[in-house]
């Protein structure tokens, strides 16, 4: 398999992304490049994705952009819990005054997590509480979007994948990458489950839907099924 090249411009563009009600605009956070998201409609209400932000430029581009385009952020989630993609929790909580969701199964290594930062140079407060667990299922609203919980664990306990079916579109966390999948090395791992989890939960969703990974390029479930082959 040969990986597609990406151009600057398209690397760009693909930063901000415009559905027919919605927009997705990804930030790359951190050392380790987690994309953080802020999903926002014309209501002017938003959710913030796996908050990477871990120094006071990444907190002013998210708050720049949050004030600029009027937004009042509803709920912040957390698709996983490991620290590139939490790092941001407790400023966010206190910025936006946002409700925390996440999957219980992941508080082990969440009430742990800040204790890691400094072993991949973040370097993050003690994480706040969630307000909410989420389940399989579920459904986040904010304006007037939906997005349903899909519980997507293999990558760690409590890892979930968001799919707003009306878009057509879903949020994997480090589910599944272009043309790879999470790693299954860390606590709470296992890669036949997250296999698994990829073809019972994802693939279904359709070849047509866009897929946003917790870090690097977007890509969609048809060309994962062609090219992808962790799970061939």
């Amino acid at each position: 398999m040969q990986k597609k090249r990406t151009s600057l411009a398209d690397f760009i563009k693909d930063l901000t992304r415009n559905y027919s009600t919605m927009t997705i605009r990804t930030f790359h956070f951190n050392p380790i490049m987690v994309n953080t998201m802020v999903l926002h409609d014309e209501s002017g209400e938003a959710v913030i994705v796996d908050p990477g932000n871990c120094s006071s430029y990444e907190d002013a581009q998210l708050q720049e952009y949050v004030k600029s385009h009027q937004l009042t952020v509803r709920y912040i989630i957390n698709t996983h819990p490991h620290i590139d993609h939490i790092a941001g929790n407790g400023w966010c909580v206190r910025e936006f005054n946002a409700p925390l969701l996440c999957h219980e199964a992941g508080m082990p290594i969440y009430n742990k997590a800040y204790a890691y930062g400094a072993t991949f140079g973040i370097m993050a407060d003690k994480m706040p509480a969630p307000d909410r667990f989420l389940n399989e299922g579920d459904e986040i609203r904010f304006g007037s979007q939906c997005l349903k919980v899909l519980y997507t664990p293999g990558h760690c306990d409590g890892s979930i994948s968001l799919y707003d079916a009306a878009n057509g579109y879903v949020i994997c966390g480090d589910l599944i990458f272009e043309g790879s999948v999470g790693r299954a090395d860390l606590p709470t791992g296992n890669m036949h489950l997250l296999i698994d989890m990829v073809k019972s939960k994802i693939l279904p969703l359709g070849d047509d839907v866009t897929i946003y990974p917790g870090h690097g390029n977007t890509t969609t479930i048809g060309n994962e099924r062609i090219n992808n082959l962790y799970i061939q």
